[in-house]
C-alpha cells in the first residue's frame, strides 16, 4: 500500500496545537501535553495526504485530537468509563454538536466539537457533513456498548466484539471526514453499494486491530488490558497472550488480503469521487501504522509523553494467514466474503 504525507503537516500541527491550547478542552497541562502527544495532524496528514487545502486538513486533524482526549477523558478513563446512564445522558449531548449549532450541556469537549463541526459545516456540503455526524452518532452508539461492558465486567465474545470495535474504534468518523478533507463527494448510489461499504468495514477493522497492538505495551502497563482483540481471544478460546497474538494477527491479515482483493475489482470501475475514497482507505490503513508504531500515545508508559520519533519500520514479507473465507466463530462480518460483492 501507499505510503504518503501531506507536504504541510508541519504547518498544520502547529496550528492545530495553538488551536487545542485555546479550545478549553483540556483541564490540565498534563491532560493537554497527552492530547498534543497523540500527533493527530501526521495521522490526518497521512489519511489525507491530498487534502486540498491547509485549512481541510486542519479541521480534520482537530477532530482526531479532539477524540482521542474525549475518549481518554470521558471513554476509557475518568469517571464515566464504567458508568452507562451517565456516558449516554453525556453522549447525546455531545452528538447534538454534530447536528445543531447550538448544542446544550456543558462538558468543555462539547463546546470544542461544536466549534470544529462549525468548520466542517464551512468547508463541506450539507450531504458530507451529515455523513460525518450520522458516522460520529455510530462511534458514540459503539462506545456506549464497551462502557456498559466495562461496568458488567463482562468480556465480549469474538463476533461480538468484532461488531463492537467497528463502531467503538471511531474509524466510522475518520473515514466520514475523506470527503472534507479531499472535497470530493461520493455519490450514494457509489458510497452505500455493499461492496464499498464492505470495503469501508474492512478497513476500519484492520486499523482497529493495529491499533489494539500498538497500545498493548502501554495498557498492561498501566493495567487497562480490558477489552482488546487480544483479551477476547484469551478469554473465549482460553490461549496465553502469545497464542492470541498470533491468532489475532491472522485474523487481521486475513481481512486486509480480503479488502485488497474486493478493492481490485471495484477500484477500475470506480469514478473519480469514489476512486479518491477508495484510495483514502488504502491510504488509512497504511498510514495508521507508519503514525500509531511511532507515536507517543501508545509507546510512552510513563505519566508524561516522550517526543514522537521518526523510527524505522520494518514490515512484513507475507501475510501470517492466507487462508480464504469467513473469519470462524465472526459471523458478524461474513458477509464481507459474499462472491456477489463487486
Amino acid at each position: 500500500m501507499e505510503s504518503a504525507i501531506h507536504p504541510r503537516v508541519r504547518h498544520i500541527e502547529k496550528r492545530a496545537v495553538e488551536w487545542i491550547s485555546r479550545s478549553g478542552m483540556c483541564a490540565s497541562e498534563q491532560e493537554l501535553a497527552w492530547v498534543v502527544a497523540t500527533h493527530s495532524a501526521d495521522f490526518a496528514a497521512r489519511l489525507a495526504p491530498l487534502a486540498e487545502d491547509d485549512d481541510r486538513l486542519l479541521a480534520t486533524s482537530l477532530w482526531v485530537y479532539w477524540g482521542f482526549g474525549f475518549d481518554d477523558a470521558r471513554c476509557d478513563r475518568g469517571p464515566l468509563s464504567t458508568r452507562p446512564a451517565q456516558f449516554n445522558a453525556l453522549a447525546c449531548q455531545v452528538q447534538r454538536a454534530c447536528e445543531t449549532d447550538t448544542p446544550s450541556g456543558s462538558d468543555r469537549y462539547i463546546g470544542a466539537l461544536r466549534d470544529i463541526v462549525r468548520m466542517f459545516r464551512s468547508l463541506g456540503t450539507p450531504a458530507q457533513v451529515g455523513r460525518f455526524a450520522h458516522a460520529h452518532r455510530a462511534w458514540l452508539s459503539g462506545v456506549a456498548w464497551q462502557v456498559g461492558n466495562q461496568a458488567l465486567g463482562r468480556m465480549p465474545g469474538l463476533d461480538d466484539f468484532l461488531t463492537m470495535r467497528l463502531l467503538a474504534a471511531g474509524g466510522e468518523p475518520t473515514f466520514a471526514m475523506l470527503e472534507i478533507a479531499t472535497g470530493a463527494e461520493v455519490p450514494d448510489r457509489d458510497l452505500y453499494r455493499p461492496a464499498v461499504r464492505a470495503l469501508t468495514e474492512m478497513a476500519i477493522l484492520v486499523a482497529a486491530l493495529d491499533n489494539d497492538r500498538h497500545s498493548l505495551p502501554k495498557e498492561q502497563a498501566r493495567d487497562q488490558a480490558d477489552q482488546n482483540i487480544y483479551t477476547v481471544l484469551m478469554h473465549e478460546r482460553d490461549l496465553t497472550l502469545d497464542q492470541a497474538v498470533e491468532v489475532a494477527h491472522g485474523l487481521r491479515d486475513r481481512v486486509l488480503l480480503r479488502f485488497l482483493e474486493l478493492h481490485d475489482r471495484v477500484r477500475p470501475a470506480a469514478g473519480s469521487a469514489l476512486a479518491t475514497y477508495l484510495q483514502g482507505l488504502r491510504y488509512g490503513i497504511r498510514g495508521n501504522n507508519e503514525w500509531g508504531l511511532r507515536v507517543p500515545r501508545y509507546l510512552s508508559l510513563g505519566h508524561w509523553p516522550d517526543v514522537m520519533e521518526e523510527t524505522v519500520l520494518t514490515w512484513a514479507d507475507e501475510p501470517s494467514d492466507t487462508r480464504p473465507g469467513p473469519l470462524e466463530g465472526a459471523p458478524g462480518v461474513a458477509w464481507w466474503w459474499d462472491g456477489e460483492l463487486a
